[in-house]
């Protein structure tokens, strides 16, 4: 499977390092991603999978290397930065909601600050997508008042309000209990049935089977094995891959 070039790519990184002081944690990554298209980044910890989705929307900085989306370079520049961001939703381990807001605020605020979308508006919509996520009667509930799958789900809802073109996850599910877990997948493979183009950090190797066009495979700063989900699985082509599936998998 060849992977798209950058002029068919909404996501474009090419020969992008970064370190922190003199640890080099991202080793000339290159990757594009075409629109629509479902990455799945696995490997193991501290291979920079986190840090590489991050410097995506710039909440990590990189120094060396170019990151292009959706046509607009990321840099230091501020506007570039924020129009990069217009379009990209995130959702992170730890949810991320305001505590002291209720679910249907924390699906409304960025609409109405950032968007500048008037209150109704913003709230019809906010509805929507926690009805697309099965919890609009937790709408005036506080964060506090939920489980951790269903907190995982307004956060996923709170990105799509936001209407973004892409979605990043970073391992979504790692601090959820096992039963909490599928409730969040399945709300992202419906989101990958729709086509949102995401690119998700994740342990969830039968997701990854499930929905990912390509499994990325990290390990110490470097994309060491990228491949459709079927070759990926059953020929792993490097040692280092074969090791941590047979791990991850048992076999």
């Amino acid at each position: 499977m060849s992977p798209p070039s950058a002029e068919d790519a909404v996501i474009s990184v090419a020969n992008m390092n970064k370190w922190y002081g003199s640890f080099h944690v991202l080793k000339d990554i290159n990757l594009n991603v075409k629109r629509g298209e479902r990455i799945v980044i696995c490997g193991p910890s501290g291979s920079g999978k986190s840090t590489m989705i991050r410097c995506i929307n710039r909440l990590e900085e990189h120094q060396t290397g170019t990151i292009t989306v959706d046509g607009v370079e990321l840099t230091a520049n501020l506007k570039n930065i924020d129009a990069v961001r217009s379009e990209v939703g995130m959702c992170f381990q730890h949810f991320n909601l305001f505590p002291h807001l209720t679910i249907l605020e924390n699906c409304m605020l960025g609409q109405t600050w950032v968007r500048k979308i008037s209150k109704s508006d913003a709230e019809e919509r906010a509805m929507h997508f926690l009805e697309k996520v099965r919890i609009p009667d937790q709408a005036q509930k506080y964060p506090g008042m939920l489980s951790g799958g269903q907190q995982q789900r307004v956060a996923i809802a709170r990105a799509l309000c936001m209407m973004p073109r892409i979605m990043l996850f970073d391992e979504p599910t790692s601090a959820l209990d096992p039963e909490m877990i599928k409730e969040v997948l399945d709300t992202m493979v419906e989101l990958a049935d729709e086509g949102m183009t995401m690119l998700c950090v994740t342990h969830e190797m039968g997701f990854a089977r499930q929905v990912a066009d390509r499994v990325i495979f990290m390990d110490k700063g470097e994309i060491v094995e990228e491949n459709a989900p079927e070759a990926f699985f059953s020929e792993p082509q490097n040692a280092r891959t074969q090791e941590f599936l047979s791990q991850i998998l048992g076999h």
